[in-house]
């Protein structure tokens, strides 16, 4: 199998209601076909590609959701945590200079974490201020883990 570069123009949006949704777009699918493989026929036993509701479904699994807000909220807590001379940190706090582009601003990395710290519960803006605190941020990443994602 011939291993390719994911195209640039693959989309995983994520909304802000309960409901998640992951979008495919163009020629995504056949690289998503390459990643999960062919299914064997139950009637014929012959292997077959994988429909796109089939890859829907593989995409969109509620275990992966969560699995991802829970570990991007355990690297949040360990980027805020480690300090302002490191370069991570200044990644996150940082300020781009120059003009910004035409349009509605891109949803932002922090602006995830405060999308899923809202849907575990925490509504306050400080959140780098909690991440201090180990044990009150790992109570929040594991309520992120155990999520009911429809």
């Amino acid at each position: 199998m011939r291993l390719r570069a994911p195209p640039l123009h693959v989309s995983y949006c994520i909304d802000d209601s309960s409901s998640c949704n992951v979008t495919l777009s163009g020629c995504v699918w056949g690289w998503a076909r390459e990643i999960f493989g062919a299914k064997r026929d139950e009637v014929t036993g012959e292997w077959r590609k994988l429909h796109n509701a089939e890859l829907h479904a593989l995409y969109s699994s509620p275990d992966i959701i969560r699995n991802i807000k829970s570990r991007r909220l355990r690297w949040a807590g360990h980027v805020a945590r480690i300090g302002e001379s490191r370069n991570a940190y200044r990644v996150l706090d940082g300020r781009p200079e120059g003009k910004r582009p035409l349009g509605r601003p891109r949803r932002r990395w922090e602006d995830n974490i405060k999308m899923d710290l809202r849907e575990v519960g925490y509504d306050d803006r400080d959140w780098i201020n909690l991440a201090q605190d180990r044990d009150q941020w790992r109570a929040y990443e594991r309520a992120a883990m155990s999520l009911r994602v429809p």
